[in-house]
């Protein structure tokens, strides 16, 4: 095992190192920053859009992190730390694996409609001026930067439906493919230019087919390849610390705005108008699914709450850039109902979700394709198309394959990549792990320290 990963520090060491002189040859022959900057400024790049993405991409950046407290607070004290630093540790992971290849196989040219050629590898040819496919008016560094932070998140997502319980350096291989033979192939598919969903004429504003369905498919996967937990449904196993998972719920809606108006790739009444919806519906989904908790449980809880807001918010991302303030209302509203219920489902059938990805970002992503192509609407974006309610059947028969081939991929790929993961470097920890909590056994560190005074 160590061997393995000295071997690949190493190439990764050689590949970085011959990358990086032969990009400080090309500037040594391009001249100084100086007289680079005339070529700049007159290639088309617009300095608020540029700013807009640049404040986009860190605000998605920070989801990642508020997830990491959103998920910490829901588990176990002993595995607040295992839980976070899941979240955490995909920051750079993804980030090497993105700037290496992945940004290259999701959105370099299309080979075969199926994924991007390797010529933008370890980013050769982005640069700072405009990309015409996907950047007309900000650097193309810029949305290269800006779509990193997606595939970031992602993977994180799926942690959830098997917190407590799954061995850190598997997870660390596990995401690595997973990125590589899930969310860029998708992301191409539905993004990428040539990309055959995107023929189809699929539309998925900001990742609800590519974020949040593929990662709640994969996460019911690892939920049943893996197993409940040990003492699943014998014993309580209630949330350590609310406090934190309120707090991770409000970076999120935060970050979200980054995530859905960001999108727009640009600063304008695009943005604004996918801005306004996310609250919309963000807002609409924590009401709707406290109003479902208080009438079935009795009471409203804080964990409701933000749940619902978090639904609302997947719900509407694959929409947000193609509907009106009063359908993203309705998004929000079914989407926290559908949610809720779907979190139910898992005390049906027995499986160990233990975060709700599934219930959440899996059928709230659904939701949302399926509403895109009900509500969307031409008025609103005219890069978009017309949805059902809107006089065009085309366009939901559209989400509706496309979202059936999201959900066969993702589970087919995932179930493959576990069960080889299984049988390599194993997927659990032992028992006694299990029982003395991630914290110590895995990262030999605590979330809490308490010293007697």
């Amino acid at each position: 095992m160590k061997r393995f990963w000295i071997i690949g520090a190493i190439v990764l060491s050689i590949f970085v190192s011959r990358k990086a002189l032969a990009q400080s040859a090309g500037a040594a022959l391009s001249g100084n920053v100086t007289a680079a900057a005339p070529t700049l400024q007159s290639s088309g790049v617009n300095t608020g859009d540029t700013t807009w993405m640049l404040v986009s991409t860190a605000l998605v950046m920070l989801m990642t992190p508020g997830l990491a407290l959103f998920y910490g607070g829901m588990v176990r004290r002993k595995n607040v730390l295992g839980t976070i630093m899941q979240s955490f540790i995909a920051l750079g992971v993804v980030t090497l694996q993105w700037v290496l290849f992945g940004y290259s196989l999701a959105f370099g040219p299309d080979i075969g409609h199926v994924i991007g050629s390797l010529k933008w590898i370890g980013l050769n040819g982005v640069g700072m001026l405009p990309n015409p496919d996907y950047s007309p008016t900000i650097p193309h560094e810029a949305f290269m930067m800006f779509q990193m932070m997606f595939a970031i998140i992602t993977p994180a997502l799926i942690t959830g439906a098997f917190a407590e319980r799954f061995k850190f350096k598997s997870y660390i291989v596990f995401i690595i493919l997973w990125s590589t033979l899930v969310y860029d192939p998708l992301a191409h598919w539905v993004w990428g230019v040539g990309g055959w969903m995107r023929n189809l004429g699929a539309i998925d504003f900001a990742g609800g087919l590519v974020v949040h369905v593929s990662s709640g498919v994969s996460a019911l996967v690892a939920a049943l390849v893996i197993g409940r937990r040990r003492g699943y449904g014998q014993e309580p196993m209630p949330p350590h610390n609310l406090t934190m998972t309120l707090i991770g719920a409000a970076l999120l809606w935060f970050g979200w705005f980054g995530f859905n108006a960001g999108s727009a790739l640009a600063s304008g009444a695009l943005a604004t108008s996918a801005f306004l919806a996310t609250q919309i519906a963000a807002a609409a989904a924590a009401l709707s699914w406290t109003m479902a908790e208080w009438y079935t449980r009795g009471k409203p809880t804080v964990l409701g709450a933000a749940s619902g807001a978090v639904a609302g918010l997947v719900a509407i991302t694959p929409a947000s850039g193609f509907v009106g303030p009063m359908a993203a209302l309705l998004i929000g509203l079914i989407g926290g109902i559908v949610c809720f219920v779907g979190i139910r489902i898992k005390e049906k059938f027995h499986y160990d979700d233990s975060l709700d990805t599934v219930g959440v970002h899996g059928l709230g992503g659904a939701w949302g394709a399926i509403a895109t192509g009900l509500f969307a609407s031409v008025a609103i974006n005219p890069a978009g198309s017309n949805g059902l309610f809107h006089g065009n059947i085309v366009l939901l028969g559209a989400q509706l394959l496309a979202l059936a081939v999201v959900v066969l991929y993702a589970f087919g790929m995932s179930w493959a990549i576990l069960k080889l993961l299984d049988k390599t470097f194993g997927l659990r920890v032992s028992p006694e792990d299990e029982m003395d909590g991630l914290d110590l056994a895995e990262h030999g560190e605590s979330g809490y320290v308490f010293e007697e005074l």
